[in-house]
């Protein structure tokens, strides 16, 4: 028996074809998204830490000034220069001084010559006295003139001294053994008296200094309450100070104090003119904001923006930018941009892929 033919109808091949490209198009099902995970906010009412911004000073720095007036005709030192107690820094021309100094000792010496004169002239009328060739009255005159004699040569010796003292302001040496600061003057000027010479400074003792709220000096007052920190020097790390000193003064325009923290001897790479920040524990005042804390890796830094990723109702993660503050430990202070209940994202690169 014979094969009967298969005849194929376009309609149906047609659809079977379509229907085979559908299956073979359709995507696998995708794997369900991991779940972010998140901390919520909580807002604590602990003591905040406030930044004051300090700057390092010396315990004793001196500005050297001209006594008297002249040119400059020795200049030994320059800034950053370490100089011993008593060395020599500059020399002003002292020609004119020394010549009134010759000139008293002259005075002096002429003076001097009167009295001698004048005592062996008593010396005689004495002995005429004793002979009663002269009077009382007479003896007393010459006596009267041998104190004056005496008076003047003691007169000339005080000026002839206190000229010598006026050539030693010619030389400017240094009070104590510091670091040459600053020198605002170079060899050939003329100087008159009052105009600063050479700032020295003692790099042994060394402190902080910053500008304290009225309202915080009674906190400030406390050690255990005060942290210092001074970027580039040491390890940079937070310190707490020995002991604090809250200035008896407020300046009217500011409402301010001043606060020194004193730092400790051979502090390496200090030197005046440095900035640095001072920590200030102040107690959380009624009816203030609390504190928000997040750990430092749920922050986002990308170019001036500072972020974090808060989860949203939907669970979506949007991105939010904050104000930090202080950091402590693994966890950093959130002073705007962050409520009571917000929820963070903690890792903020799987947060970034689920937006």
């Amino acid at each position: 028996m014979n094969a009967l033919p298969i005849v194929f109808k376009p309609a149906l091949v047609a659809l079977a074809l379509a229907t085979a490209t559908a299956f073979a198009q359709q995507p696998a099902p995708a794997a369900p998204a991991p779940a972010l995970s998140f901390m919520t906010v909580r807002v604590s009412d602990g003591p905040r830490s406030v930044a004051l911004d300090a700057v390092v000073e010396a315990v004793r720095q001196t500005t050297l000034s001209a006594q008297v007036s002249g040119a400059i005709v020795a200049l030994s030192v320059k800034a950053g220069d370490t100089v011993r107690a008593g060395q020599p820094l500059l020399r002003i021309d002292a020609q004119s001084a020394q010549q009134g100094v010759a000139a008293s000792v002259a005075q002096v010496e002429a003076a001097q010559a009167q009295l001698n004169i004048a005592v062996r002239e008593l010396d005689r009328q004495k002995q005429l006295f004793a002979q009663q060739y002269i009077s009382q009255a007479a003896l007393d005159r010459t006596a009267a003139q041998v104190d004056a004699a005496q008076a003047q040569v003691r007169a000339l010796q005080a000026q002839t001294r206190a000229s010598q003292a006026q050539t030693g302001f010619f030389t400017v040496s240094a009070p104590y053994a510091g670091v040459v600061s600053e020198v605002p003057v170079t060899q050939g000027d003329m100087v008159m008296p009052g105009r600063p010479l050479v700032v020295l400074h003692d790099p042994a003792a060394l402190r902080l200094s910053a500008a304290v709220p009225q309202a915080l000096m009674g906190a400030a007052a406390n050690p255990a309450a005060v942290q210092y920190e001074m970027p580039g020097v040491a390890d940079g790390a937070r310190k707490r100070p020995t002991a604090v000193q809250v200035l008896p003064a407020v300046d009217a325009a500011t409402h301010t104090a001043q606060l020194r923290v004193p730092l400790p001897l051979g502090t390496q790479g200090a030197v005046p003119g440095m900035f640095a920040r001072i920590w200030l524990d102040a107690p959380a005042a009624a009816g203030a904001p609390g504190r928000v804390f997040v750990p430092r890796t749920a922050v986002v830094r990308r170019s001036e923006l500072v972020a974090v990723y808060v989860i949203d109702a939907a669970g979506l993660a949007r991105l939010r930018q904050v104000r930090l503050g202080p950091v402590a430990g693994d966890q950093v202070e959130v002073l705007a941009g962050l409520m009571d209940g917000d929820r963070v994202a903690l890792d903020p690169q799987q947060a970034s892929r689920t937006r």
